[in-house]
């Protein structure tokens, strides 16, 4: 079994079992904590002592603070954001963009935005992001533009990233950047707006 060396100094070994519990009662300490406090002074140790359990069990799981406020996000954030089951996909594209909109103007929209200004200093923060984030939105968001094209809804010249990166661009870029509110306003328009130039009849060849 691979170890993992930790902020620490010690090493864990890598795949070890979690309790379902105490894991949730970190991640959801670690959001809490977060709502108070910056990542650059949230302390391992304050989350150990807000979830009731020692530094060695979160240690055995997370190799760094990071790595938790990563993974607190996105099972708070995952949940909040899926992918409509029925309707259209461009239907199920609006309704999904539209609540990313809604947590992301709330406390974790903080929570995230200061784990992006973290890895800007730290690749390894943001590689961890981008892995989280690979392994769910982005293979949905691909499933779903797939689906779309098979359907005959979205042009199949357009390339999926770029797609991707149309649809939620202006989210991230209005979060990170703060000119202008993540309002329902936006909300409303946005989703709207991005969908309609995946459309087959928007797309330019």
């Amino acid at each position: 079994m691979q170890a993992v060396e930790l902020e620490s100094g010690q090493t864990r070994n890598a795949g070890r079992p979690r309790c379902p519990v105490a894991r949730e009662s970190i991640l959801s300490a670690t959001v809490q904590l977060l709502r108070k406090t910056s990542l650059r002074e949230l302390a391992i140790e304050s989350i150990a002592r807000e979830a009731g359990v020692g530094k060695a069990t979160i240690y055995r799981w997370w190799p760094n603070k990071a790595a938790i406020v990563i993974d607190a996000f996105f099972s708070e954030a995952l949940p909040r954001t899926s992918f409509p089951d029925d309707g259209s996909p461009g239907a199920a594209l609006e309704a999904q963009c539209a609540k990313v909109i809604d947590v992301l103007s709330g406390p974790l929209g903080k929570v995230v935005a200061q784990v992006i200004g973290e890895g800007q200093s730290n690749e390894d923060v943001l590689s961890k992001f981008r892995e989280v984030f690979e392994q769910h939105r982005r293979v949905e968001f691909r499933e779903l533009f797939a689906r779309g094209i098979q359907e005959g809804e979205f042009n199949s010249n357009i390339d999926v990233e770029v797609a991707s990166d149309l649809v939620y661009g202006p989210v991230w870029y209005r979060l990170l950047v703060a000119h202008q509110p993540l309002d329902t306003a936006f909300a409303r328009i946005l989703p709207k707006l991005a969908v309609a130039a995946l459309r087959v009849e928007s797309a330019e060849d």
